[in-house]
């Protein structure tokens, strides 16, 4: 969904040409004229509301774990239905668990988006699986926005686009966003391989990784793509 713009439209001037906002009507028959004011008043105080998040983090009361498993460990946290991404020799898995209290807002077409990342690289994982007690309210992969999370957070650069040796920009890696603010927990598996030296550039997150290495993070991200806040869970 393409972010909408809202426009205002001043009241038509009683003049066929229109009248700018500093023009002044004039009575018929001399009498003393009368100020055009465009108000604009209402228009800031919606944009203010429009961007005000319905409550912050601290209403969630978010709990949240991360671990290294097996892949049989894996594919049991994240049950039936919901495949664990596959692991070679070298490779790491790591599993983030992440459950909150049911706002007193529901998400409205919104969405809590959760970013894991590796802070050395500021790279996200390339195959996360994940599940969740609704499971058509879950999806991974990312969002345009993700790009405005970067950059209104330094903190949270790795969200955004990746930018290669040659200046251009990808995106790349996995994130998990989830629908309905009652489907908690959410429990996701992200798949961290392990690194061929070969390779010149990594545009993913890989291994080896410590779980102090990593950030993760919970987004709230409004119906029209508003950034409502942002808050560091681990890392």
């Amino acid at each position: 969904m393409e972010a909408r713009t809202r426009t205002a439209v001043a009241p038509a001037a009683t003049s066929r040409k229109g009248l700018a906002p500093n023009d002044v009507a004039k009575v018929p028959g001399g009498g003393a004229v009368v100020p055009v004011v465009i108000a604009v008043t209402a228009v800031v105080g919606g944009n203010r509301w429009h961007n005000h998040p319905p409550y912050g983090p601290e209403v969630l009361r978010v709990k949240s774990s991360l671990n290294f498993v097996s892949y049989v460990d894996a594919q049991a946290a994240l049950g039936d239905g919901v495949g664990a991404p596959l692991a070679s020799e070298g490779d790491q898995l790591v599993l983030a668990r992440v459950s909150w209290q049911t706002p007193p807002e529901p998400l409205d077409r919104g969405w809590f988006s959760f970013f894991l990342i590796d802070k050395r690289t500021n790279l996200k994982p390339g195959n996360v699986s994940a599940s969740a007690p609704r499971q058509l309210s879950v999806s991974v992969g990312g969002d345009g926005v993700d790009n405005k999370i970067a950059e209104r957070y330094p903190w949270l650069r790795g969200a955004g686009d990746v930018r290669l040796r040659n200046g251009t920009w990808v995106s790349t890696g996995e994130q998990v966003a989830v629908f309905d603010e009652t489907s908690s927990p959410v429990v996701f598996v992200a798949h961290f391989p392990r690194r061929d030296e070969r390779d010149s550039e990594s545009i993913t997150a890989s291994a080896p990784v410590a779980l102090s290495d990593l950030l993760l993070a919970l987004v709230y991200v409004g119906p029209d793509r508003q950034i409502y806040w942002a808050q560091r869970l681990q890392g």
